[in-house]
């Protein structure tokens, strides 16, 4: 029977939740021409409270399915997904709003959160400073590089103070150079605000750069082939020996599941 997510929250004198995401025997399929098309099957992970995990796999496994089924945008077909909160999601388009400014961007989420109209400017700079945007609040979003509007969408997503960050491919349309700055500050601003990280990505060397823990889903219908615990201190670098050394194991496995796939 199908579910929807819920919201688990710890009341005052609760023990607290043990994880940012619960994903439980959770499968998805939708109505093709040939009759319903399994995408996910029976998927069972967890994100603990301040992780960050990133979810790897070829074109079409189904991974950005499953982010959405964990941000609420849809249902599972079958089994079960528990958050800690509703939480905040970012994709690979910043999706600002070109008409406000980028602190009025930020400010509509902290609106929409709730918090007093006296307090969203100063909060909207405060999150601005966080990712290194600071004077940028009266900036239009046609005057932003790439890299900056997903600093501001970054800023926006932090404004819901959500305990779980879901992050489909947030830097995949920028250069390489912008790209591995925008990795440092992720890193800082997860270690300075512990959020848990869901993140997205068919890019194995970014999966290993950040997180602490890679999931290699295999290609349709996406299924959980492999984890890895990644033990590189961080700040770490793309280029770094290790990095590079545990990218190609999982590259390897990689590519044995998408060899797997096309003989079926």
């Amino acid at each position: 029977m199908a579910t929807t997510t819920t919201l688990a929250k710890a009341d005052e004198g609760v023990e607290p939740v043990a994880h940012a995401a619960r994903i439980e025997h959770v499968s998805k399929s939708f109505a093709g021409p040939a009759g319903q098309q399994l995408v996910l099957d029976d998927i069972t992970l967890d994100v603990a409270p301040g992780e960050f995990v990133t979810l790897l796999g070829a074109s079409g496994c189904g991974k950005s399915t499953l982010l959405n089924l964990v941000a609420g945008l849809d249902e599972p077909t079958s089994g079960d997904i528990t958050t800690d909160g509703r939480p905040a999601l970012m994709f690979q388009e910043h999706a600002l709003f070109p008409w406000l400014t980028a602190g009025k961007n930020i400010e509509l989420a902290l609106k929409l959160r709730g918090v007093p109209k006296a307090e969203r400017r100063e909060k909207a700079e405060e999150l601005l400073g966080l990712v290194r945007l600071k004077g940028a609040h009266g900036k239009r979003v046609h005057e932003l590089s790439g890299g900056m509007r997903q600093r501001v969408a970054l800023a926006r997503a932090l404004a819901q103070e959500s305990k779980l960050l879901l992050m489909d491919e947030p830097f995949a349309a920028l250069d390489a150079i912008t790209r591995d700055v925008l990795h440092d500050e992720l890193t800082r601003i997860w270690r300075e605000t512990q959020v848990s990280v869901l993140f997205v990505t068919h890019n194995v060397r970014e999966a290993v750069r950040l997180a602490e823990r890679v999931v290699l889903l295999s290609s349709r219908p996406g299924r959980v082939a492999r984890e890895w615990t990644v033990g590189i201190p961080q700040p770490r670098r793309i280029e770094d020996t290790a990095v590079a050394e545990l990218s190609v194991e999982i590259t390897e496995e990689l590519r044995g599941e998408i060899r797997r796939h096309g003989q079926h």
